[in-house]
């Protein structure tokens, strides 16, 4: 009976191995892929070093075209959310209007107070293949001061032709605006967002070092799942008569 317990356990013990290994082996095929997309993802960055999207168009009857608040929280995560390693966020814009452009980013109860009492659209989400972006619109009978008199942007850029603004990222709620530069009405711009992630090759050599051990893990639990079983080829359980000698 004893050995038959011991059997049962044995058997568990290889039916939770496999188990195991077969979850460990997702989690490390999951980490590979991730680090797969990372490294891919940094070899894709400009010689500026940043990862881009294409020019995209954005455009408003209003005076202003703004997004819903960007919300930054590096609470509890400082060393990693920071332009040493998150690296920078830049801003091309472009007016497709023929007039000079304004762009720039504040905390969003900044402008929302700078553009209470005008009329404005709020970029509420953006989709990519295909480009697609949803807008909210404010209504406001009052024409905005002109926006680079405003001392409240964290970073700016304005004047005819492409315009470029490079920000730091840093804790906070903040929103980006895009304007023309004299406050008139009807902005039509292109706009091309890019991030310079410095973290990508330590993230992505990280998670595919961390799948490979990961890896490892499941392949031994594998062979401890499937090894056979020693011991006597008999059931240890079953009593074999001993043959008595003829007399």
């Amino acid at each position: 009976m004893t050995t038959s317990h011991t059997a049962q356990r044995s058997t568990a013990s290889r039916v939770v191995a496999l188990i195991g290994a077969s979850i460990i082996g997702l989690l490390a095929l999951v980490l590979i892929a991730a680090g797969g997309v990372s490294l891919w993802a940094n070899g894709e960055k400009d010689d500026s070093g940043y990862l881009s999207t294409g020019s995209d168009r954005f455009a408003t009857s209003t005076y202003a075209l703004a997004t819903d608040n960007l919300d930054v929280d590096s609470r509890g995560a400082g060393w990693l959310i920071n332009s040493d390693r998150y690296g920078k966020v830049r801003l091309k814009v472009d007016s497709r209007a023929g007039k000079p452009v304004f762009v720039g980013i504040a905390r969003t109860s900044e402008v929302s107070r700078y553009l209470r009492d005008t009329a404005h659209t709020v970029v509420t989400d953006v989709s990519y293949s295909p480009f697609r972006a949803e807008y909210r619109g404010h209504a406001g009978a009052q024409r905005p001061s002109l926006p680079a008199d405003q001392r409240f942007w964290e970073a700016s850029a304005h004047g005819a032709g492409a315009q470029t603004l490079t920000w730091d990222v840093k804790h906070g709620s903040w929103s980006v605006v895009v304007m023309n530069a004299d406050g008139s009405r009807g902005v039509d711009a292109g706009v091309k967002a890019g991030a310079n992630v410095p973290i990508l090759p330590a993230v992505g050599w990280g998670a595919l070092g961390g799948g490979l051990l990961l890896l490892v893990v499941a392949g031994a639990l594998v062979v401890v799942g499937t090894r056979a079983r020693r011991g006597r080829p008999s059931d240890p359980d079953t009593i074999v008569p001993t043959p008595v000698p003829a007399a």
